[in-house]
């Protein structure tokens, strides 16, 4: 996934909700416009600030940084369903294609003017008003305007489930101006909407609807290896097809000298390469390939590190602090299929899932077990519901699990064999209560229903690292009579698998927003369940929870917000429509010391983001002893 500062929302130009919008203490019915705005207290930089404080405004620039990822790609259109597209967390260049506002990463959610200026909207929240840089080009210098706004709009709504979910009460999007684009909601009330429309992509409509070198006219929907036209700081120069890209800065970038850029984009040259997997990866880091590893693995980062490089000062590892909420991490289960319907069924896959033992095994103690789609925040659910969640949830009993009213969700906890044992005895007087029992005739004990259907489960993964995972949870679920297969397929097939929801369970992740908002829909919404390529991994049709997610997009203030996300919080848990897994609370980096970041690390949004980072030819020399 595209994950950067230039995009503020997720993948192509959407994803994280934000509300409680403050701009600059003025009031929006004069319209009055302002250079920013925050979701969270008030814009810590005012309209002429010079230059983040993270960055390093001296930096030099020059050399080239060299990315490594597991994934591969066939497009290098990031705008369709279709294909699997080159994208590399913490690079803003891959598509150059910039939106109208951007975030900055040392406030928990502030924004600010990139293509557009300035902001405006109403006090009623039923539209917003961006105002476009006069001097905005795209790089074959035609200038962007409000056509270019709203064809990236139009296009994302179109080809991405998730764009659709977000921008789903948006009902016009119009040119008011030469400089002007204005978008009118279909709802009043919804604080985040302003701004969501700020991460809008912005797409040269003059290209889309051209045709390429060979004629072929180009096609917004369509998998292309053609470089697509940008606005940002860097441009693709070189393809190899799954294998490697090659971009450059734009010379005549039309942004480098705003504040946003002074200290970033310090690069010559951005080059990215593609490996197999995980080991892969990290051997080829090692032997000096490419320049920053951001480790996921517990196990790699406690022993994998130990070489040559790390040891003379050659390179380095680091852990960064984040501030962002820990996002939800779990075995998802496909409810889509009748099997995985029944409540009781889900919760005694809970019961066999041993975290304690993971932990301490396989983890090095480096983790804490989820418990809440919002962990470490104030939106996550603990104790007994308040009145102001109670208020929300009492008019919905008939749809909640009744453990919402009178018991805090804990994961079932395995600290000891007895422990464990108990868990397991639980687990399978559920599965009985479900019509799943262990089959007495057969040799393995597996579990049938009274039609003789085998209880099979399918875990597909992506990445061989999970396999260490899934292997002990699948000889716990053995121990319940469940028929258990583990494979691992490449990403392109994942992907494919995950979009079309053609698996019974996988890992999944929902990245949460310190002002969550209408991506819930896509997340956990009924509307959502059945359209390909939303992130409804698990085919919830809850209406409490469909109640519950309008209530967070529509709510009047914080204290109402985090009421619905509670409230929320504690249906979904209850529901067990996952089984927790786990979260740290930094970033996991290393890297070769030819490259070197500021002092001051952001630590919110992705903290340890490479386009701040820049080269060190004096250590660039040591590094070729390797």
């Amino acid at each position: 996934m595209l994950l950067n500062r230039r995009t503020l929302m997720q993948v192509a130009g959407f994803g994280s909700a934000l509300s409680w919008l403050n701009l600059g203490m003025v009031r929006a019915q004069d319209r009055a416009f302002s250079h920013g705005g925050t979701n969270i207290g008030s814009l810590k930089y005012p309209k002429d600030f010079k230059h983040w404080d993270y960055v390093n405004p001296n930096a030099p620039k020059g050399g080239r940084l060299r990315v490594g990822t597991t994934s591969s790609f066939d497009t290098l259109n990031p705008f369709t369903l279709q294909g699997d597209p080159a994208v590399i967390i913490g690079v803003a260049t891959i598509t150059s294609n910039e939106s109208l506002m951007e975030l900055a990463l040392d406030e928990p959610r502030s924004y600010y003017g990139l293509i557009a200026e300035s902001i405006w909207f109403p006090d009623d929240f039923s539209e917003v008003v961006f105002r476009l840089r006069p001097e905005a080009r795209f790089n074959d210098g035609e200038p962007v305007k409000p056509e270019d706004v709203i064809f990236g709009f139009e296009s994302l709504k179109a080809n991405s489930a998730n764009a659709a979910a977000i921008y789903k009460d948006v009902v016009s999007a119009t040119k008011t101006g030469d400089h002007e684009v204005t978008f009118k909601f279909g709802v009043k009330g919804n604080r985040e909407l302003p701004l969501v429309m700020g991460g809008v992509s912005v797409l040269p409509k003059h290209w889309w609807l051209g045709k390429d070198a060979s004629g072929k006219q180009r096609d917004v929907a369509k998998i292309t290896l053609e470089p697509p036209l940008g606005s940002g700081p860097y441009e693709i120069v070189d393809v190899k097809s799954g294998l490697s890209l090659l971009m450059r800065r734009v010379k005549d970038y039309w942004g480098k000298n705003l504040p946003n850029a002074v200290g970033s984009y310090n690069f010559d040259e951005i080059e990215v390469q593609y490996f197999r997997d995980r080991d892969v990866l990290l051997e080829a880091f090692k032997g000096n390939q490419f320049d920053i590893m951001l480790e996921s693995s517990s196990k790699q980062w406690a022993t994998g590190y130990d070489f040559p490089a790390i040891k003379d000062g050659r390179a380095r590892k680091e852990a960064i602090a984040k501030k962002d909420i820990a996002n939800m991490q779990a075995w998802a289960c496909n409810t889509r299929k009748p099997k995985f319907q029944d409540v009781r069924v889900r919760k005694a896959l809970d019961l066999a899932f041993d975290f304690e033992w993971a932990n301490a095994n396989l983890f090095y103690g480096s983790y804490v077990r989820s418990r809440s789609y919002f962990n470490n925040s104030e939106f996550e659910a603990k104790g007994l519901p308040g009145p102001e969640e109670l208020a929300l949830l009492e008019p919905l009993r008939a749809n909640v699990p009744p453990e919402v009213f009178t018991t805090e969700f804990i994961n079932p906890k395995n600290e000891t064999p007895t422990a464990r044992r108990k868990n397991l005895r639980m687990a399978q007087q559920l599965l009985a209560e479900a019509g799943w029992s262990p089959d007495q005739s057969g040799p393995n004990r597996v579990l049938k229903n009274k039609e003789g259907e085998v209880f099979s489960i399918s875990i597909t993964l992506d990445t061989p690292t999970f396999e260490r995972i899934a292997l002990p949870y699948k000889e716990q679920l053995a121990l319940l009579g469940f028929d258990v297969s583990v494979r691992t397929v490449d990403d392109a097939q994942y992907e494919r698998i995950r979009e079309d929801f053609d698996f019974d369970v996988i890992v999944a992740v929902w990245p949460q927003d310190l002002s969550p908002g209408t991506e819930q829909r896509t997340f956990f919404g009924a509307e959502f369940a059945e359209r390909k390529g939303s992130m409804n991994y698990c085919g919830i049709k809850n209406p409490a929870v469909d109640v519950l997610i309008e209530k967070i997009a529509l709510a009047p203030d914080r204290k109402a917000l985090i009421a619905a996300c509670k409230a929320m919080d504690r249906v979904l848990m209850w529901n067990h429509y996952v089984v927790p897994m786990w979260y740290k609370a930094e970033d996991w980096i290393a890297y070769w010391t030819r490259v070197q970041h500021p002092d001051n690390m952001p630590g919110f949004g992705l903290g340890y983001s490479p386009d701040i980072w820049w080269s060190n030819e004096k250590a660039a020399a040591e590094t070729k002893k390797n």
